[in-house]
């Protein structure tokens, strides 16, 4: 072939290429499982949380005249995924449990990095309760939030003390209402968050279990989704969103910004005291990596395997092909950080402990 055929060819293949491109996307909408508080609203939960009080995604898009939107949701996971299906949002942050069933029903999103990883779960009663244990519930008035990534964790911790939901009186609240309900005693007992703590120092509640120091596969996990079609049009976009969360992680995990950090996050209403007790046994680098490794591919097979053997769903879901590393990859190498977060086994077993501190030491149960 000649040189000016060759040449020819080439201006082609970039003139198609340049022909089939999505544009740009004028706005990027991203849904957050859960509410903002406080007026002006606050969120800074998490490492997106943290980019989010800070700017980052704003900063990085405003340059190419992108605008970018936030959706809180109080209605958690399963409001995240009415919003995906009536494709209200780009992107979503969202727990194990409410991203599945949603695949199990055939929406098409891409799990792009962790957001959270090993979130404890704890058991509260009111402080002049007589239950002692999980195995005392049986009968009893139950605070769970069904449809989150809360519920398969609690059903785990019953059948474990040879119970289910159906030997309890189940009420379904979200976690603000599982707090009010312990302190007016409209319930007997709640499987809750680490906001609890704040109610068990103030001698409103009293914690009777916790996940926390126990097998992997009673925690909870969060991840960046972002919508299958948004992924294909629009691939640097996608890349760079995934950049921020990359940022922020990094940035969390640095001690250097272990004050700044534990400031934002308590400005959601829970005090730093607490939330330095519930995230004591494990690095904040390695409970905030986003890495989507084995143990991340592991929960949420053992999340759609459990939904699938309760009935909460009604098809079995592919885990393996629903991760998407490609982005985070590419994110992980724009940011210098390839190697940077130790991925973790599927059983858990290597995660790293975090050093003990005279008020993890301190810290009741």
């Amino acid at each position: 072939m000649t040189l000016s055929r060759l040449l020819s060819a080439a201006v082609a293949a970039l003139w198609l290429v340049a022909a089939t491109a999505a544009p740009a996307p004028q706005t990027i909408r991203i849904g957050v499982a859960s509410p903002t508080v406080g007026s002006p609203p606050i969120f800074t939960a998490g490492p997106f949380g943290i980019a989010y009080s800070k700017g980052w995604l704003e900063q990085e898009f405003k340059r190419d005249g992108i605008k970018v939107e936030w959706f809180f949701f109080k209605g958690a996971g399963p409001a995240v995924n009415e919003a995906l299906t009536n494709k209200q949002l780009d992107f979503a942050l969202q727990g194990d449990l409410p991203s599945v069933v949603a695949r199990s029903v055939g929406l098409k999103t891409r799990i792009l990095a962790m957001q959270g990883v090993r979130t404890n779960l704890y058991l509260a009663v009111p402080p002049d309760s007589p239950i002692k244990s999980v195995a005392d519930l049986k009968g009893r008035k139950v605070g769970i939030f069904l449809g989150t990534n809360l519920q398969l964790p609690s059903d785990r911790v019953l059948a474990d003390h040879q119970l289910s939901e159906r030997d309890l009186r189940v009420v379904n609240l979200d976690l603000a209402g599982i707090d009010n309900a312990l302190i007016t005693r409209n319930i007997d007992a709640g499987f809750t968050d680490q906001r609890v703590l704040k109610l068990r120092d103030k001698g409103l509640a009293r914690i009777v279990y916790t996940t926390r120091g126990t097998a992997p596969r009673y925690t909870r996990q969060n991840a960046l989704l972002v919508a299958d079609d948004f992924a294909t049009r629009y691939p640097d976009a996608t890349t760079r969103v995934v950049r921020a969360l990359v940022r922020a992680s990094r940035w969390v995990s640095d001690p250097a910004n272990e004050a700044e950090t534990y400031r934002l996050w308590a400005q959601m209403g829970v005090p730093e005291s607490v939330i330095r007790e519930d995230l004591s046994g494990e690095p904040l680098r390695s409970q905030y990596s986003p890495l989507l490794d084995d143990f991340a591919v592991a929960r949420y097979r053992d999340v759609a395997d459990g939904l699938l053997a309760l009935k909460l769903v009604r098809r079995p879901v592919a885990v393996p092909g629903w991760f998407d590393r490609s982005f985070l990859d590419a994110a992980l190498k724009a940011e210098g950080l390839t190697g940077y977060w130790q991925p973790v086994n599927a059983a858990g077993s290597n995660v790293a402990k975090a050093a003990p501190t005279a008020k993890a030491s301190q810290a009741r149960s």
